[in-house]
């Protein structure tokens, strides 16, 4: 069953009505927009929502909502504005192709940049997600399995059908796939690899500032921190595999150790920030370096890592060289 459009009006000025296909029975409403309205800002999106423009079967509907084949969305009339998507730099759609980590017929893993956010949103024109579906123009369907905080670099999945899609995010939610991050840790860490296990409550602050805190009242929250590398008294390389998602896990539970993450401004130290800065580095020191899972088609382990990229190995070797440098003075 494919979905049905029906429109009998101008397309800046009319509404429209989506029958839902079998294909995208099961998404959650507000991600059934999203595909549905490419170039339109989600913040448009979540007020459509909020105010009621978006019907399914004629009544409200909150943005959680899943949606079953048959149902019948009313997506309001939109101005050609709000709906044109922004130029892409072609330089960014092809450096989509070249950070390629696997791709099949149903799944594309990408290494992820940092700076670059995975979806656009209020300030921001275009994410991953954008420059990609320009990249893989002739695939409409591809979606995030899951997601990477902006400054973070490393593996990422894509699904280019639905099946493929739920298949990931189904062991994601139900802990059977395995996730290893780089880290770079203040101090130094003693004795071997550690198992944190801390629930994590998330905060609004003032300025819709979102801040996650160990709490009891929390969400459970596992990760395994392991050293690698120690950088005399100054910092720790680690490699975090984490046994849950959640919102912040490893900078929290970095930061509930007493050993925050290299660069971290929202849970980290500040002196030790300032020192890592005049080592060259930009941004917080976090790399998805490898993921593990069966492939949702398939059935066959899939592995796949993402080297580190330059700007994060600039600051090892430059922590090495100090620590060069002292052993010989």
């Amino acid at each position: 069953m494919n979905t049905k459009i029906a429109n009998t009006e101008s397309p800046s000025t009319a509404a429209r009505l989506v029958t839902v296909g079998e294909h995208e029975a099961g998404q959650r409403l507000d991600n059934f927009l999203l595909a549905q309205l490419k170039g339109v800002p989600k913040s448009r999106i979540y007020r459509m929502l909020r105010t009621g423009e978006v019907r399914v079967n004629k009544g409200r509907a909150k943005p959680m909502q899943r949606i079953v084949a048959g149902d019948v969305v009313r997506i309001p009339p939109l101005r050609l504005a709000e709906r044109e998507a922004p130029a892409l730099p072609p330089q960014r759609v092809q450096a989509m192709r070249d950070a390629v980590l696997y791709e099949d017929e149903h799944l594309l893993i990408l290494n992820k940049p940092p700076g670059l956010a995975v979806h656009g949103g209020s300030g921001v024109p275009y994410g991953l997600i954008e420059l990609a579906r320009a990249a893989w123009s002739h695939l409409p369907g591809l979606e995030l399995a899951h997601r990477l905080d902006r400054d973070t670099s490393g593996c990422l999945v894509l699904a280019k059908q639905r099946e493929a899609l739920l298949g990931v995010q189904r062991q994601l939610v139900e802990k059977t796939s395995r996730k290893a991050y780089l880290a770079l840790l203040q101090g130094v860490w003693r004795g071997g690899a550690r198992r944190i296990e801390a629930p994590l409550l998330k905060n609004e602050l003032m300025g819709g500032e979102r801040v996650v805190r160990v709490d009891e009242r929390g969400k459970s929250a596992v990760s395994v921190f392991e050293p690698i590398e120690r950088f005399d008294r100054l910092a720790t390389l680690v490699r975090v595999t984490i046994e849950t998602g959640r919102t912040h896990q490893i900078r929290v539970h970095a930061q509930h150790m007493g050993h925050p993450l290299a660069g971290d401004d929202k849970y980290g130290d500040e002196v030790f920030n300032r020192q890592m800065k005049g080592l060259g580095l930009a941004r917080i020191f976090l790399h998805a370096e490898q993921l593990e899972f069966l492939h949702p088609i398939t059935e066959c382990t899939l592995r796949v890592s993402a080297p580190l990229p330059a700007d994060l190995t600039v600051v090892l070797e430059r922590l090495r060289a100090g620590a060069a440098g002292e052993g010989r003075a």
